[in-house]
C-alpha cells in the first residue's frame, strides 16, 4: 500500500486555524481552537470559562481578540 491510497485518521488536527461557524456557540472560536487541535469543544469552552472566571474577565478580550482577527 503506498501512501498516497491511505487516508488521514478524522480526529488529525488542521494545519491552519479558521473559525468554526458551523457548530459555533458564539462567534465559533473555541470550535475552531478545538478542530486545530484536535480536541473535543467542550473542553475548551470550560476551559474558557474557568479561565475567565479565575482571570478576573481577561479572556473575554483574549476570546473578543481571537474573534475579530480570525475571520
Amino acid at each position: 500500500m503506498s501512501q498516497l491510497d491511505r487516508k488521514p485518521a478524522a480526529d488529525v488536527p488542521s494545519k491552519s486555524f479558521r473559525l468554526d461557524k458551523t457548530g459555533a456557540k458564539l462567534w465559533g472560536v473555541c470550535g475552531g481552537i478545538s478542530n486545530y487541535f484536535g480536541i473535543d469543544a467542550t473542553l475548551v469552552r470550560i476551559g474558557f470559562v474557568l479561565g475567565t472566571l479565575l482571570g478576573f474577565g481577561s479572556l473575554i478580550l483574549v476570546y473578543l481578540a481571537i474573534a475579530l482577527i480570525a475571520d
